[in-house]
């Protein structure tokens, strides 16, 4: 296809797929998309095995990296906090809080080591150091969500050739990231998975190209939110979008590192089963509406805490309850939710990653073919 994206990023199609799961990633690009692993959660060991696994299973094929560095955060970007060291800082009425809905929905809380030098949640340190891990591997793509991305990290990406994209949900956002430097911007609407804006995709990407065609900034934009068919892809281009940049549509896969029980969950789903809530990480994110969601929005709520703080009562909790949601509980099930957009709605089946692709393919062609239709020759 004849799109800056797929100069920029070696590709045929431009179809980027978000995904934790290195399993994702490699499927993608592997099928001519464009896999990017999400490293937020891993360690430094741990990414660069994953990395490895990657350059040994996507047959050569390009793939990028996805770090979250927020310009805000509540511990007002000290550098060295340890997961140990914030870990005080969480009221005890909170911690009663979850206890409760622990105890209500037959999960476990596991312990919390007192000494652990684990980084605190959303650490930005650690984020680049990521980055430094990932250009030992020939990695074509990073990405930053939550804020202009800082200087060493466009920096890292111009010393070495790759592209630096950032997500953004405001036109506002788009001419900030530009003018930071930013050579890919993915604009995401509110139907997204996630932390993600007010604005609808419909919206929100004709209004950012048209924003920085005003200001003579244009660079290529990955339209993303909502978008799980090759139709919604190819409606996204024709509004402008030189690609799109998408995620909620690898979970109901067999190699994501979703549950079973998640993926029911997601076919079950309707479009109206999303919750914008910060409940999760403390900033408003997309995720399926679920008891733990309800909970948090309900009277008896202590309400969520700012980021990162929010991250160290919710995660335990979700992977808690998750486990045994998996072992057959039901009042567990009703607790499990994850991040993912009102696209959810769109998912009636599982099917393996690379089939997801070849579909996208398939239905991009078919909405073109029919668009060429309605023009008279």
């Amino acid at each position: 296809m004849k799109s800056p994206i797929c100069a920029m990023l070696g590709v045929d199609f431009p179809l980027l797929a978000f995904s934790h799961c290195r399993d994702v990633v490699a499927a993608v690009s592997r099928a001519g998309g464009f896999g990017v692993l999400g490293a937020t959660g891993h360690t430094l060991e741990s990414l660069e095995t994953e990395l490895a696994w990657i350059d040994a299973h996507v047959d050569g094929k390009p793939y990028g990296l996805d770090v979250l560095i927020p310009e805000n955060l509540a511990t007002g970007g000290v550098k060295g906090l340890t997961r140990a060291s914030i870990l005080d800082k969480v009221p005890a009425e909170h911690r009663a809080f979850v206890g409760q809905l622990a105890e209500k929905h037959h999960f476990t809380m596991p312990e919390e080591r007192a000494d652990s030098n684990a980084p605190a949640p959303f650490d930005p340190n650690l984020a680049l150091a990521m980055l430094d891990v990932a250009f030992r591997h020939p990695i074509k793509l990073i990405a930053n969500a939550l804020g202009v991305p800082p200087q060493a990290m466009i920096d890292m990406g111009r010393e070495r050739g790759v592209p630096v994209a950032a997500l953004v949900g405001a036109k506002e956002h788009a001419i900030r990231q530009v003018e930071a430097g930013v050579d890919i911007l993915v604009v995401q609407g509110g139907e997204a998975g996630g932390h993600c804006g007010e604005v609808s995709t419909m919206v929100l990407v004709p209004e950012v190209i048209r924003a920085l065609e005003a200001e003579g900034k244009r660079v290529p934009v990955l339209a993303a939110g909502g978008i799980m068919t090759g139709g919604q892809m190819a409606g996204a281009m024709a509004m402008g979008a030189d690609g799109v940049w998408t995620g909620s549509v690898w979970l109901a896969t067999p190699e994501s590192e979703c549950s079973d029980v998640f993926r029911d969950k997601m076919v079950a789903a309707t479009s109206r089963d999303t919750v914008r809530s910060k409940s999760r990480t403390g900033k408003p994110s997309r995720q399926l509406r679920s008891a733990w969601t309800d909970a948090w929005e309900g009277p008896a709520s202590p309400g969520a805490l700012p980021m990162p703080y929010q991250s160290l009562i919710s995660e335990p909790a979700i992977r808690a309850c998750d486990l045994a949601a998996q072992k057959g509980d039901p009042a567990a099930r009703e607790m499990v939710t994850y991040f993912v957009g009102q696209g959810v709605g769109l998912i009636d089946q599982v099917r393996p990653a690379g089939q997801v692709v070849q579909d996208f393919k398939l239905e991009f062609a078919e909405a073109v073919e029919r668009m060429a239709g309605l023009i008279e020759s």
